[in-house]
């Protein structure tokens, strides 16, 4: 495989049509104490070192439940986006070490805003073989856990305030 249709296949993107406003639904996705609410894997999150509000350099960490059924491990997590109803977006992993790029953006679009998320896997020999042996299966995960995410945040926006 080479580098460009690598980076082709290991990034997809969900976009839905929420009826609330970018800061709205920016604030749900970046208190990553939500997280247990939206995603299918991930069921709780944490600030690390004293954080407690999202912000370029800060650091969470993920509990998460593989596939929904296991295994079951904590993942560190660093912020790299944070613009209020613009952008949130996190690598998993530590800094000279991040394996994926999760991303959220908020476009305002007629009674709402489009969000959309996004991964995009790091380009090392381990993903590579990981990818060529369980990617397109992982693919679809992703992509169904990245739609089922923005439908319960998509919930809790709407509920009337």
């Amino acid at each position: 495989m080479t580098a460009t249709s690598y980076a082709q296949a290991v990034r997809d993107s969900v976009t839905v049509h929420i009826a609330a406003t970018p800061e709205r639904i920016w604030e749900l996705v970046s208190d990553i104490t939500n997280t247990g609410r939206f995603s299918p894997e991930t069921f709780e999150a944490e600030w690390l070192d004293g954080a407690t509000a999202p912000a370029v350099g800060a650091r969470f960490r993920g509990h998460v439940r593989r596939n929904g059924r296991g295994p079951v491990y904590w993942t560190k997590c660093i912020i790299v986006a944070s613009e209020p109803g613009r952008e949130f977006a996190f690598t998993v992993g530590e800094a000279d070490k991040a394996l994926n790029t999760w991303s959220y953006r908020f476009e305002a679009s007629g009674d709402g805003t489009d969000v959309t998320e996004s991964f995009q896997l790091k380009d090392t020999t381990a993903l590579r073989l990981y990818w060529k042996l369980f990617g397109r299966w992982r693919g679809r995960t992703n992509h169904d856990g990245m739609r089922e995410t923005l439908v319960r945040i998509k919930a809790v926006a709407e509920e009337p305030q």
